[in-house]
Parts: C-alpha cells; structure tokens; sequence
C-alpha cells in the first residue's frame, strides 16, 4: 500500500540524515498517503511554528502516487520546495517530476505546481480535470485565493474600455470624473484606501450591462456583482490617482465548485478556533502538535498599561520599548501594524540607540532593533536571524480601517453573528502564535504592551493560546 511504501522511504531519508527535528513525520506521511489513496478530504493542524522540514511528509507520498495531483503553494514555499526538499528526495533516488505554469501538463508530469492565482486560472479554464488538490499552508488558503480573484482596475484600463466603446466614451468618462471626485474628497486614513460602496458602482454596472463584448478585466468585474464582494480604492492624493480592487469575502464560497468531489489534502499550523471556513467539511481532521514539554515562554505584560487609543499611549509605548532595548544584546522586533505610530517610534528610538534600530530591515545588526508591521514579520520570519525578544505594541487585530476587513465584518454584523470573536479575534490569535513560535526555540522573551489583554474579557483568550508562558514581573538585563 501507498502507506507502507511512504513510511519506509521516508523512514531512510530520515535515518540518512541524522535526528529528525519534528517528531511527527511518519505520522504525516501515512496520513497524507492514506488521503492520496482514498480521495478523502483531510485537514492536518500543525503546531504554528512547526519545524518547515515536515515538508518532507507531504512530498514523500507524493513522489510515490501514481495519479496526477496538483500541489498549490505560495511563491516563498515554492522556492524551498525547488532549492531544499527535492534535491533531499533525489539524494534518495525518489524522483518528483514537476510541471509549472498555468498551461495544462502532460500526462508524464504527475504533480502540477501550482500558485493560486495559477489554481482559479486553472479551474476556470476546465483544466484540473479530477486532479487531486494538495495545499501545505492551509493557513493561508483564503487570503491567497482572494487575491486570486482578485479584480484591479487601473488607468489604463479605463482606456481600454474607452477604445473599445467609442459610441459611450463621454458617458465613461463623465462616470470616471464623477467616480474621482468621490473618491478623493472622502479621508483615506494611513492606508491610503477608499471603500467604494454599492451605491458608487451602480451607474457603471448600469451601463456596462447594457455594452457588450467588453475587454478585461472589465466583464470579470461585471461578473462579480452581489453582496458576497466589496470593492476599495487604493489612493494616492499628491497624483489624484487611483486603482480599483475588488475581492470576495469568502473566496472559498465563490470556488466551492473546485472542492466538490475532489481529494483534497491541507496542511496547516493554525488554532483550532481559527480554523477558515473551507468551502467544504473534511472527512477527516487530524491535530498534529508539539511535544507537550515545552520550555514556558517568557512574557512580560504587567498590570495598567495603556490602551492604544490613549492620547499617552505613544509615550507610554516609547518609554517601554527604550527599558526593553536597553542592554540587550541580540535582535530585537517591534511589532505595530499603525503606520504612523511605527514610523515615529524609529525615529525616536534612533534618536537614542543610534543606527542599530531600522523600519523593516532584512539585514539587521546583531543587537539590531527592527520596526514592522505584523504582516512584513510574518513574511520576513524565516529569512531573519531569531530575535531575543518580540515587541507586541499592539495585538495584530485587524483595524476596521481596512475596508475588506470592514466589508467581512458588516456580513456577520448583518446575520447578528459575534464579528469579533468568530473572525477577528481568532484571526489575531493565528498571526500572534506564527510570529512568536521562533521565541521557544531560541529561548527569547516576548513583551506585549497593549492594555487590552489585561483589561479585556477576551485577554483571556490570547494568554491561553500563548501557553505555557512564565510571566516576568521585572526586566532584567541580559547577561
């Protein structure tokens, strides 16, 4: 059986190597060949923070199927895919013949290589036939299939559509005018981004209903009509510019047509409470977590801090983060998604601690200060040394400045659903326990600074998903 086959290749791929450092890795491969085998669909939850080399648990029984699969991964993950783990198969004779781009593969070429903009192309093309689906970052399944639905608009679009619609080019342009005048009279926040409502497309959608053939991405966005999508522009006021995006709110609903009847495996590293909404119900979920020994995180959160929409907090967030820099000698990461805020806390800590501290470096010094956003840590993690402590200015939930967030929060609003705790707050406890597993394995502490986990019922919840942790009461220096 597939099973069998996997769990003795990959158990002398481990045994050439030396220790294995993820102690579920035949476990992985037995559940991921079983699911090849049957068709099923599974959910695997790792631990967040999960050592990357239980890639190879995936890729094992993939090498060793024989029907024709498509494995879907970010662009990040496909680069260690090409550079690390095949060339760790092929030192074992297990050959995993890859066929890249969005053009249907041969029949020679088992696995198809997928990004997920590449996925939607694909299937709405008609060109996955009964492929199997293999997704190893669950976890980021919903965000990327959004971009991959994605609709923008730019300038030159607006052009396009001009040329090839001569008998309604005033009436474009006079939509177009009015459409800019709204948008940049209306205050686009730090983000520089303007929700555009219902209300502002319906002339557009009006007449473009009324026009035919139209060249895209325009019949796209006609298509995209309905509640279930929400639409902003990206600003910029010195150039009175601006580009059109538009996504669905659930892209997994708008492709559930992908998921029917179709095996399916995801592989992810999120908390059971932010488990996405999948478009379909796994018929079989597995947990895959860390040893339970594990050495307590150190968190420094004391009583009485300020909250973040105090007029003191900037000072109060300067203060703190001078005491936790001072006479540290290894990295350390601030983390704070407001822009604004970010920008001048570099320059005041700059002021002080001199050229060691950055905004979002990729090469820092080894006592070096990084200022970023969640996002940019998330994205950046891997590539940087481990930091001997993580800075939470605030915790990373979503602002409802951001007008998706702001459109998927007014969908549950609308239903009378619980918005923060069904989706923010377990989206926040997801990039949380991602961006601080590297402190466990370099014994590094974590200092949140935001009030609201002491002053919240729902702080609660974010000192459970961070367990086990040893509170600090005083800062130390470091020897």
């Amino acid at each position: 059986m597939l099973e069998a086959k996997a769990h003795q290749q990959l158990k002398a791929l481990l045994r050439q190597e030396g220790e294995a450092r993820w102690p579920h890795h035949l476990t992985l491969s037995r559940l991921v060949a079983r699911s090849l085998r049957r068709s099923d669909q599974t959910l695997v939850r790792l631990a967040p923070g999960s050592d990357p080399s239980w890639l190879l648990g995936v890729l094992v029984p993939l090498a060793l199927h024989e029907r024709p699969v498509a494995l879907v991964v970010s662009p990040a993950l496909r680069q260690r895919l090409l550079q690390v783990d095949l060339p760790r198969l092929q030192a074992v004779d297990l050959t995993l013949p890859c066929w890249e781009g969005s053009a249907a593969p041969p029949e020679s070429a088992r696995l198809w290589l997928l990004h997920h903009d590449q996925l939607v192309t694909a299937w709405r093309q008609g060109l996955l036939g009964q492929r199997q689906l293999v997704v190893p970052e669950g976890e980021l399944l919903q965000p990327l299939l959004r971009q991959g639905l994605e609709v923008v608009i730019d300038t030159e679009h607006w052009e396009q559509l001009r040329r090839s619609l001569p008998s309604a080019s005033t009436s474009l342009l006079q939509l177009h005018e009015r459409l800019s005048r709204r948008l940049l009279a209306r205050p686009c926040g730090p983000a520089q981004q303007v929700t555009i409502t219902a209300d502002d497309e319906a002339p557009l959608r009006q007449l473009l209903t009324l026009l035919a053939p139209l060249p895209d991405p325009w019949q796209r966005w006609l298509d995209t009509a309905g509640s279930g999508w929400t639409s902003w522009a990206a600003v910029n006021p010195t150039l009175l510019q601006w580009r059109w995006h538009r996504q669905p709110l659930d892209p997994c609903l708008e492709l559930a047509g992908m998921f029917q009847g179709r095996g399916i495996v995801l592989v992810g590293p999120w908390p059971e409470a932010a488990t996405p909404r999948l478009g379909f119900e796994p018929q079989v979920q597995v947990s895959l977590a860390d040893p339970p020994l594990l050495d307590p995180l150190p968190l420094f959160a004391p009583q009485g801090q300020a909250l973040p929409n105090a007029p003191h907090y900037p000072t109060h967030l300067l203060d703190q983060c001078r005491r936790l820099v001072l006479g540290q000698s290894g990295l350390t990461v601030v983390l704070l998604d407001d822009e604004g805020l970010r920008l001048g806390l570099v320059s005041a800590l700059a002021a002080e601690f001199g050229s060691r501290v950055g905004h979002e470096l990729t090469a820092p010094e080894a006592n070096g200060v990084i200022c970023c956003s969640w996002s940019w840590w998330l994205e950046h993690q891997q590539r940087l040394p481990l930091p001997c402590q993580l800075v939470a200015a605030t915790l990373p939930i979503s602002s409802l400045e951001d007008p998706l967030t702001a459109a998927r929060v007014a969908a549950l609003r609308l239903q009378g659903r619980d918005w923060f705790r069904e989706l923010l707050l377990p989206e926040a406890l997801g990039r949380l326990q991602r961006s601080v597993a590297g402190l466990r394995r370099n014994g590094g502490r974590l200092a949140v600074l935001d009030g609201r986990l002491r002053r919240r019922g729902w702080g609660r919840q974010v000192l459970e998903a961070l367990e086990p942790w040893v509170a600090l009461q005083r800062l130390l220096p470091s020897p």
